[in-house]
């Protein structure tokens, strides 16, 4: 028997408004209100529970209230509805209340059909004694299920009728993401899932006829667990694979060192500030204008070594006031002497012209020299640098060197060279600063670095790897044509390395869609994924003088969390630690998929990102089973309690819980043959190479 309009509105009343803030209602439930099952338009549904959705009526819709808490208050004096018979005696009967956070406003599209839109904000709040309605159905789809550009599907709703949980992917990944969760919540399943499942919606409503998504997602898999997830046999995605030891159909994970800006060099070599970080920062630039390659003859090395003299002076120059005491004076003295004797001994190779000129250039230092020695004053003008610095151009000049730039080329611009350059640029610099004696610990590291087995196959066996290529296979060809998603797999990084390998690959992709705006004045749209984020990025002291390596790191992302939005360069932070993330890259995090978290620090920090009258949900994150989560933020227009889709096994990531008890218990076998694995862990250390190229590499010679 169907009910009438006015049986069925009666039946959706559960209890009437008691108190009301702007902030807080208070309910107080019907004697007659159903304890855990209502029936709702001729069906049984369970009660609204914690955290789920009421309504209650205003002006020109109905004002949605999520339920905080419910609670039972001993009456004095019983509320009885019908006949009452006075001789009896009335014993007291508990009440129902229960607390409601204002979220928004659901309104009708129209007059005529069941169709209605949700917002957020309360334009007006209920009276006392309003009555207080569950939603049907359709209203808490409509609850849920609102914004707008609803194009990829992540899961359903349990507190709304299993409601579809839809996604827009420019603001997910546009404005920043953070998916934090403890280990096994499933995060990871969660990360992949949110790739595929934005990649099959892409293809499902592409225009174009073939070809895949023009889509780029970049994933820092600090584990190896990603590799799995988009090449196993039930992948539909196309995906790179970047490892150390490659296997079939992966790539080798490629770094070079001319890459590494100054900052990345100065933290891995942990150069002081005084005088090693000075010198390397110039070698930088040396060596980067390509006058460091190796040359045929004796006059290359000598024209290296003008260029080098030229720059050196005239950066002084530019950089002293007043004179008497800068250049320094008697330091100044010292490098000149020392310059002449090296030049002096050069003078035997050459002949005609350039004999003439560099006895020249001699004999200009000397002159100096002897006038400040007799002297005995160490101020040098203006007119004398002058002078100096034209002989030694006009000497540069007839050996065949260019105008040398009063500025020296860009130091971080990746302009490549080689270790053997670097080196010698290095030790040609300190000399010509005159502290050679202060950088044989810089040396010693850069050394260790061109020679050491495990790290060169990264950061300098590449070959001729250009630029261009490295942007195409890292990034993305056009169209995305080589694939949509990159794994770039760091577990068998060496740690020496680990941070600046990571820091360089996200500064490198940041910086080539700088410069895809600036040429295109478009923006490219990709997505870098960072897994295990409170490793990489991690709180550090600001006020040291020195940043090592993982602040370097830290750094980068905090960039990119503050500028890669305008640069179409999207980000996404896996962490079950987000005390430890930096705060600057969290604040700049827009939404959060949030899995269990148990740790009281972390719950503290992630209940900040809420309003306060919203923190009602997040009590829910200790007890969250896995492959749940809460959306909140820029992404969902509501908080909202998701169970995340079904991930098939093949698009997994490989982060399985071990199986402890079937193996001691017999029911899985599991071998072992600890030969293998010791051939291949000693096997790895001289892949490639006999001892006579160990023995070449250990004296610096034959390095890429």
């Amino acid at each position: 028997m169907s009910q009438t309009p006015f049986e069925h509105a009666g039946s959706l009343v559960i209890g009437t408004v008691d108190f009301v803030s702007p902030n807080e209602i208070k309910v107080l439930l019907d004697i007659e209100a159903p304890e855990s099952v209502a029936l709702n338009a001729g069906g049984p549904r369970p009660f609204p529970r914690v955290n789920s959705y009421v309504l209650i009526p205003v002006d020109d819709g109905y004002l949605v209230g999520q339920i905080e808490w419910i609670t039972v208050e001993r009456s004095a004096f019983p509320k009885r509805r019908g006949m009452q018979d006075f001789g009896l005696v009335d014993l007291p009967f508990p009440l129902r209340k229960m607390s409601l956070n204002p979220l928004g406003t659901l309104r009708r599209k129209s007059l005529y059909a069941e169709e209605y839109v949700f917002q957020r904000g309360a334009d007006a709040l209920p009276s006392i004694g309003v009555a207080v309605l569950l939603p049907t159905e359709r209203q808490l789809r409509s609850i849920v299920e609102s914004g707008e550009r609803r194009r990829v599907k992540i899961g359903t709703s349990s507190l709304a009728g299993d409601a579809d949980v839809y996604i827009d992917p420019d603001r997910l990944f546009g404005r920043h993401l953070a998916v934090l969760g403890n280990t096994g919540s499933g995060k990871s399943c969660s990360v992949a899932g949110l790739i595929h499942w934005s990649l099959e919606a892409a293809q499902e409503n592409k225009t174009a006829c073939s070809g895949p998504p023009n889509a780029r997602f970049i994933i820092l898999d600090p584990n190896g667990e990603y590799s799995r997830a988009f090449c196993g046999a039930g992948s539909s995605v196309k995906a790179r694979i970047f490892k150390v030891n490659p296997e079939l159909n992966e790539f080798p994970l490629q770094v070079p060192l001319w890459f590494w800006n100054s900052a990345e060099w100065c933290s891995f070599t942990q150069a002081s500030s005084k005088t090693q970080k000075p010198t390397l920062v110039q070698a930088l630039r040396f060596v980067r204008d390509g006058s460091w390659e190796p040359g045929e003859d004796k006059s290359h090395e000598i024209r290296r070594f003008l260029r080098t003299m030229v720059t050196t002076i005239r950066i002084e120059k530019n950089s002293g006031s007043p004179w008497g005491s800068f250049p320094k004076p008697k330091s100044f003295l010292e490098k000149l002497e020392k310059w002449k004797k090296g030049i002096e001994s050069d003078l035997s190779f050459l002949s005609g012209e350039q004999y003439d000129k560099l006895n020249s250039l001699v004999s200009v230092i000397n002159e100096l020299c002897e006038l400040r020695r007799k002297e005995k004053h160490f101020d040098f003008t203006p007119q004398e640098v002058d002078k100096l610095i034209a002989a030694a151009s006009e000497a540069h000049s007839t050996l065949g060197g260019g105008e040398v730039d009063v500025e020296p080329p860009d130091v971080d611009a990746p302009c490549p060279f080689n270790g053997n350059a670097f080196l010698r640029s290095i030790e040609a610099t300190a000399e010509m600063l005159n502290v050679s004696e202060h950088v044989e610990t810089l040396l010693i590291r850069v050394r260790n670095l061109l020679t050491d087995v495990r790290m060169k196959p990264v950061v300098c066996d590449t070959g001729d790897l250009s630029l261009e290529q490295w942007l195409e296979n890292y990034i993305g060809s056009d169209k995305a044509e080589n694939g949509c998603v990159t794994v770039i797999d760091l577990s068998l990084v060496p740690s020496e390395v680990i941070y600046i390998v990571t820091a360089v690959i996200a500064r490198m992709v940041f910086e080539a869609l700088q410069r895809y705006v600036k040429l295109n004045q478009v923006a490219l749209p990709t997505v870098l994924v960072m897994e295990e984020a409170h490793t990489f990025i991690k709180r550090y002291k600001d006020d040291t003088e020195n940043h090592d390596a993982a602040s370097v790191c830290c750094q980068v992302f905090e960039r990119i969390a503050r500028e890669g939005r305008k640069f179409g360069l999207g980000l996404v932070i896996s962490s079950q630690r987000p005390s430890e993330l930096s705060p600057t890259v969290l604040s700049q995090c827009n939404s959060f998929l949030l899995h269990r978290i148990t740790n009281d620090r972390d719950q503290e920090l992630v209940y900040r990102f809420v309003p306060d009258n919203l923190r009602g949900l997040l009590r829910e994150l200790p007890s969250l089973p896995s492959q749940s989560a809460i959306l909140l933020g820029w992404a969902t227009e509501l908080p909202v309690l998701v169970k995340m889709r079904d991930l098939p096994k093949s698009q997994q990531p490989r982060s399985d819980d071990p199986d402890f008890w079937n193996i001691w218990a017999g029911a899985v076998e599991r071998r072992v043959d600890w030969k293998a694995v010791a051939e291949d862990w000693q096997g790895s250390a001289v892949k490639g190479g006999s001892t006579e190229t160990a023995a070449e590499d250990s004296t610096g010679e034959g390095l890429a």
